[in-house]
C-alpha cells in the first residue's frame, strides 16, 4: 500500500510508523512544511494510558518518550495570594520538539520518506497514492479541500491564549496562576516539559485582552508585559516566544473542530483536522497518536480500505467526543473563570479541579484524601460556623435558610402523582410521601399543587384550595414531622394554557378525551396545534389568580409546611407570562423582561407576606428555553433570578425547558446544573440543581465547586424512595438517622459494605 501523510505532527509519524510496523512492505511518505526541528509548541502532555497504547504499538519509540518524560504529580493553583496544592494528578511532560525528533528518527529507521520544508500539493494531486491522511492540524487544507464530504462544524472559542515558555521550570507541579490586573484577570497554564524548560500558556478573556492592549502589541511587546504581570511567579526568568512566523502578537482564539465524516473516497483525516480538544486537559496529541494506531489497525485488518476508514471512525468518534466534552466542561470554566473570582481559595481550587466532569468528589479523595478532607471541613465550617473535628461529604452537611435548617442538601424532586380526586391527595399520595421521607433526603417537595380546579395539569393532579385538601396534606404533614429528620415543601402551580391534559402515562400534555375545562394565558398562544385555545387574561383574571395564589400559601401555613416553592417553569401560567415564546402582550404585562415579570413578582409579593416570616419561598424557573434565539436564555435567566432576588425569594430552583413543543434540549449528565452555577455565582443567590443528577458524587461535586446549595433529585426518588440512606452507606456515612423499625437492615447493610471492601480490596 502507498501511503501519503500530510502533515509531520505527532498523529502524522505515529500513522506512517504504526504502518511500517504492520508491514514493513508499505510504501509511506511524509510531507512536512516546516524543517525538522521547527515546532511552535512548547510541551506535550500524556497519559498514563496513552504511555501504555503508545508501548503496545511501537516498544522502541515508548521507551524513548519515556526516557525524556519529565514527571510530576501535584498541581497548584496560585490565587488572591494562596497557593493551594492537591496531589495523586500523576502527569508526564515531553518537550513537543523532543517527541517529533523521536518520532522522526524512529519513522526513518522503518523506511518511511520524510519531505520536510515541503508544502503539500492539493489533495488530488496524490492520485498514484493509495490512501492519504490529511494529518495537516486545526487548518487542515485537506479538509477544506473536501469541507462538502467532511462538513466541519468549527467553533471559535471566546479566550485569547498564547503559547510562551520559559526557563523557570515549575518542576514541583502542574501551575495554574491567576492574576487580578487593572484591565482585568489574566491567568497561565504552566507546566515543566525537560530539565530546563516549561511551557507557559498565557489566557484571558477578549475584553481583557483589548483593555490590556494586546491588541496592538508585537510578539516582544507581550512577552514585556506578562514578565511584568507574572513577575512574582517567574523568579527572574524571561519569556520566550518559538511562534515568530505567526502576524501580530501571536496570540490565537482556539477553534473546537468537530467534522460529520472523518473519510472520503481513499483521504482520511487524523488528529486536530478531524476534532480538537482544548489545550487546558492537555489532550490534541493523546487525540492523535492514539487515533493513529486506531486507523492502523483497522487499514491493516479490514478487507478493504472503505471497511478500514468506517471502523476507525466508528471506534475513533465516541472516545473523541467524549474528550471533546470534558473539553468543552473545562473550556467553558475558563471562558466564565471571573464569575468564579469571589469564591474562597479552597472552592475556587475544587471548582477548577472538577471543571471537566473528569474528576469526581471520590476520584478526587482517591488522589489525595487529606486535600479532599481539608476541604470538606472547610465547606462545614463555612455552612455551620464550626470547625468540624472531622470531615463528612459536602450532602450530608446541614443548610440553613431562614429559620429553618435542613439536616442534608439532598432533596425529593416535585414530581407529579396523577392520583388524586378532585385534587385531594389520597393513600397513594401518602405512601409515596412517607416513604421518601423516611429515606433520608433532608427536604421533600410536594408535586406541583394547583391553586384552583382550573389550574390543575390533569384531572388527577392535586390541589389545596378546599379543606378535604387540607385535611389529606395535613396528615402527610404531620407524619413527614413526627417520624423524620426531613422537613416538607409545598410547590404551588397554575397550569395556564398546558392545563386540561391527560394523565402523564396516557399522551403527554394532550387535551382530554373529553370534559376538557377553559384554560387561560397571558396570550392567546395554544401549547400546541392540538391543545385549546387559551383566552387571553384580563387584569381581573390577574387579581382573582394572585388571590388563589394567597389562599392557598394561607393553607400551606395553617397545615405547618417548612416551605414554600412557587412553579414559574415548564410553560405553565407563571412561566408564560416570563418567556416571550408564549407572551405576546403589548400592555404593561408584556415586551421587556421587567415587564413580563410584573405579574410573577406580584404574585410572588402577596405570597410572602401571608407566608411566616421565618421560612422560605423558593421559585422554580426555566433557565433556558432551548430555542434561539427569541426564547429565554441563559442570561436572560440571570436577569430573572436578579429581579426574584431583590424581590425577596430565597432560593431559584433552577430547571430549563419544557415551556414550547418547539424546544431543542441537550441532554446529558447534571445537564442543567450549569445554568444554576451561571445563576448563583452571577445573580448572587442560592439555588437547587435538578436534571439527571443520579449518584452521590455528582452531589457533592455540585455542591463542593459552589454550582448549587441544594441538590434534587427525582428520578432516583421514584426507583429508590432511601436512595440518601443508600448514599450514606455506599459513603460509610454514618450520620444520617435511619427509622428506628428499620436499624437491623441499617447494621447488615453496613456490614455488606464492610464484607466487600475486605473482599475488593477497596479502603
Amino acid at each position: 500500500m502507498r501511503a501519503a501523510v500530510l502533515g509531520g505532527g505527532p498523529g502524522g509519524l505515529n500513522i506512517a510508523i504504526s504502518l511500517k510496523l504492520r508491514d514493513p512492505s508499505h510504501d509511506v511518505v511524509v510531507i512536512e512544511r516546516n524543517k525538522p526541528d521547527d515546532t511552535f509548541g512548547w510541551g506535550v502532555v500524556l497519559s498514563d494510558e496513552t504511555l501504555g497504547n503508545l508501548h503496545t504499538n511501537d516498544p522502541v519509540s515508548s521507551k524513548a518518550i519515556r526516557d525524556s518524560f519529565v514527571y510530576w504529580d501535584d498541581i497548584a493553583v496560585h490565587y488572591r495570594g494562596a497557593v493551594m496544592r492537591s496531589g495523586g494528578h500523576g502527569f508526564s511532560g515531553i518537550g513537543r520538539k523532543r517527541l517529533l525528533n523521536i518520532l522522526q528518527d524512529r519513522a526513518r529507521s522503518l523506511g518511511v520518506k520524510i519531505e520536510f520544508e515541503t508544502e503539500a500539493a492539493p489533495v488530488d494531486s496524490y492520485k498514484d497514492f493509495d490512501i492519504v491522511v490529511g494529518a495537516d492540524g486545526v487548518n487542515s487544507r485537506v479538509r477544506a479541500a473536501h469541507a462538502d464530504a467532511f462538513k466541519p462544524d468549527i467553533d471559535v472559542r471566546a479566550c485569547k491564549y498564547i503559547w510562551l515558555g520559559t526557563h523557570q521550570k515549575f518542576d514541583d507541579a502542574f501551575t495554574f496562576i491567576f492574576e487580578e490586573t487593572e484591565h482585568g484577570w489574566i491567568w497561565v497554564h504552566a507546566y515543566q516539559f525537560d530539565a530546563d524548560t516549561a511551557t507557559f500558556i498565557v489566557e484571558c478573556s477578549e475584553e481583557t485582552w483589548r483593555r490590556a492592549g494586546f491588541d496592538r502589541m508585537n510578539v516582544e511587546e507581550t512577552i514585556a508585559a506578562c514578565e511584568k504581570i507574572f513577575a512574582r511567579n517567574l523568579g527572574g526568568h524571561r519569556l520566550m516566544s518559538n511562534a515568530r512566523h505567526l502576524r501580530g502578537s501571536a496570540w490565537l482564539n482556539f477553534n473546537r473542530v468537530l467534522c460529520e465524516r472523518w473519510s472520503h473516497k481513499n483521504v482520511v483525516l487524523l488528529g486536530d483536522a478531524a476534532a480538537t480538544a482544548h489545550f487546558s486537559v492537555g489532550s490534541g496529541s493523546k487525540l492523535a497518536m492514539e487515533s493513529a494506531i486506531a486507523l492502523a489497525n483497522y487499514l491493516d485488518s479490514e478487507p478493504d480500505i472503505a471497511s478500514a476508514f468506517r471502523r476507525y471512525e466508528e471506534e475513533r468518534r465516541l472516545e473523541v467526543l467524549r474528550l471533546q466534552n470534558s473539553a468543552r466542561n473545562s473550556t467553558e470554566w475558563f471562558e466564565d473563570v471571573e464569575r468564579y473570582f469571589d469564591l474562597d481559595p479552597v472552592q475556587f481550587n475544587y471548582s477548577l479541579l472538577t471543571r471537566s466532569q473528569r474528576i469526581s468528589h471520590e476520584n478526587l479523595r482517591q488522589r489525595d484524601p487529606q486535600w479532599l478532607s481539608g476541604a470538606e471541613k472547610w465547606f462545614e465550617q463555612k455552612a455551620t460556623g464550626h470547625i468540624p473535628n472531622s470531615s463528612r461529604p459536602p450532602m450530608f452537611v446541614p443548610f440553613r435558610v431562614r429559620g429553618l435548617e435542613l439536616a442534608n442538601r439532598v432533596c425529593v424532586s416535585p414530581m407529579a402523582q396523577y392520583r388524586a380526586k378532585d385534587g385531594t391527595p389520597n393513600e397513594w399520595h401518602f405512601v409515596h410521601y412517607a416513604e421518601r421521607a423516611k429515606g433520608g433526603a433532608g427536604l421533600v417537595f410536594t408535586e406541583m399543587t394547583c391553586v384552583s380546579p382550573e389550574g390543575r395539569i390533569s384531572p388527577g393532579c392535586t390541589g389545596l384550595y378546599t379543606p378535604e385538601h387540607a385535611a389529606a396534606w395535613e396528615r402527610i404533614v404531620d407524619f413527614v414531622h413526627a417520624e423524620t429528620d426531613a422537613k416538607i415543601a409545598i410547590q404551588l402551580g397554575h397550569s395556564g394554557a398546558k392545563g386540561s391534559t391527560q394523565l402523564g402515562w396516557e399522551e403527554s400534555d394532550a387535551p382530554l378525551e373529553s370534559g376538557n375545562w377553559p384554560v387561560l394565558a397571558p396570550s392567546a398562544v395554544p401549547w400546541s396545534a392540538q391543545n385549546q385555545m387559551p383566552r387571553e387574561m384580563t387584569r381581573a383574571d390577574m387579581d382573582q389568580i394572585r388571590d388563589q395564589f394567597i389562599n392557598s400559601a394561607k393553607m400551606a401555613a395553617r397545615i405547618g409546611f417548612d416551605w414554600l416553592e412557587l412553579h414559574y417553569a415548564h410553560g405553565y401560567l407563571m412561566s408564560s407570562f416570563i418567556t416571550p415564546i408564549t407572551n405576546r402582550r403589548t400592555d404593561e404585562y408584556g415586551g421587556t423582561l421587567e415587564n413580563r415579570m410584573r405579574f410573577p413578582l406580584e404574585v410572588f409579593h402577596a405570597v410572602r407576606k401571608v407566608w411566616p416570616d421565618e421560612k422560605p419561598i423558593s421559585v422554580r424557573i426555566s433557565a433556558h428555553d432551548w430555542i434561539a434565539p427569541e426564547g429565554v436564555r441563559p442570561q436572560d435567566a440571570v436577569e430573572i433570578a436578579r429581579l426574584l432576588r431583590e424581590a425577596g425569594v430565597d432560593l431559584i430552583d433552577v430547571s430549563a425547558g419544557q415551556t414550547s413543543t418547539r424546544a431543542r434540549p441537550v441532554y446529558g449528565r447534571m445537564f442543567q446544573t450549569p445554568f444554576s452555577d451561571r445563576i448563583r455565582n452571577e445573580a448572587g443567590v442560592a439555588t437547587l440543581a435538578v436534571g439527571n443528577i443520579y449518584e452521590p458524587d455528582h452531589v457533592n461535586s455540585i455542591l463542593m465547586a459552589g454550582r448549587a446549595d441544594l441538590v434534587c433529585l427525582a428520578r432516583p426518588h421514584l426507583s429508590d424512595p432511601y436512595w440518601t440512606l443508600h448514599a450514606a452507606a455506599d459513603l460509610r456515612y454514618d450520620g444520617v438517622r435511619w427509622p428506628k423499625p428499620y436499624w437491623p437492615g441499617r447494621d447488615q447493610l453496613s456490614r455488606l459494605k464492610s464484607r466487600n471492601e475486605a473482599l475488593t480490596g477497596k479502603v
